[in-house]
């Protein structure tokens, strides 16, 4: 059996909750900055997330939700501008320190860096995205914490295609069985199942009734010694919160 080397993590909703509080209204900032009258709230922008992408987001939307909209030529470009706007106020939001990591991930991280384990990110946020997440809550060098970022455009085809996972471990010379993978969604553990990855589970509001049933463990949170975990599907073995000890258990099933 091989041994675990790597902790793969995505970001949006498994590190932080970042889709409500942070991607959601800077996209409405977004289009109140281009002079649009388009206004995510919560519940529309849970339908938005069955797509991945913020560029492949508004696409998605004007195809299903406002396709009265006059598409401004040439449109490919309207909706870079866009989403180049929409990451600008995100990375603003981020630095305001808006938005803090979900209970428990500073500390499995730490505990992962203290042990020598390899981590990586893997998601469809862009780059900056990333960089103003990990800055704004673990510190200005945490970037260089994870060996690879794997993230945005790096691959043609967003999860729940498999690439970026598969992208990642080449480029760490890793095997599927040599990572786990941690998601929070259902395009996510789709993404991660595909490329033969075990997967640990941190729902979030938007992705509570999603089905999981391809996942090792499925959680409401990491938890800590303070605020423990429910277990929602899995074995978790009598621990009360995810640590790299029980992280290890997961990945040996």
């Amino acid at each position: 059996m091989a041994t675990l080397q790597a902790l793969l993590f995505d970001v949006d909703g498994t590190l932080a909750d970042t889709e409500r509080d942070g991607h959601r209204p800077a996209f409405n900032m977004a289009f109140k900055a281009a002079g649009l009258d388009w206004n995510w709230d919560e519940t529309l922008y849970g339908e938005l997330l069955a797509v991945t992408g913020g560029k492949e987001r508004i696409r998605y939307y004007l195809e299903k939700f406002n396709p009265s909209f006059i598409k401004p030529e040439p449109f490919d470009e309207f909706v870079k501008n866009l989403h180049a706007s929409k990451t600008q106020f995100y990375t603003q939001l981020m630095a305001e320190g808006k938005i803090p990591l979900r209970v428990g991930v500073e500390r499995l991280i730490n505990e992962a860096r203290a042990e020598g384990m390899r981590m990586a990110i893997v998601t469809t946020t862009t780059p900056e995205n990333v960089t103003a997440l990990l800055k704004s809550t673990l510190g200005a060098d945490s970037e260089s914490w994870f060996e690879v970022i794997a993230a945005g455009d790096i691959v043609p085809a967003k999860k729940p295609a498999p690439d970026i996972y598969l992208w990642a471990l080449e480029k760490m010379n890793l095997t599927a069985g040599d990572a786990i993978a941690f998601e929070d969604s259902l395009n996510g553990i789709k993404s991660s199942a595909a490329a033969n990855l075990k997967t640990i589970i941190t729902i979030n509001d938007y992705t509570k009734d999603d089905d999981f049933s391809q996942a090792q463990l499925v959680l409401d949170s990491m938890g800590d010694s303070n605020r423990g975990f429910n277990v929602l599907a899995g074995e978790a073995a009598g621990h009360t919160f995810l640590n790299l000890a029980l992280v290890k258990k997961i990945h040996e099933l």
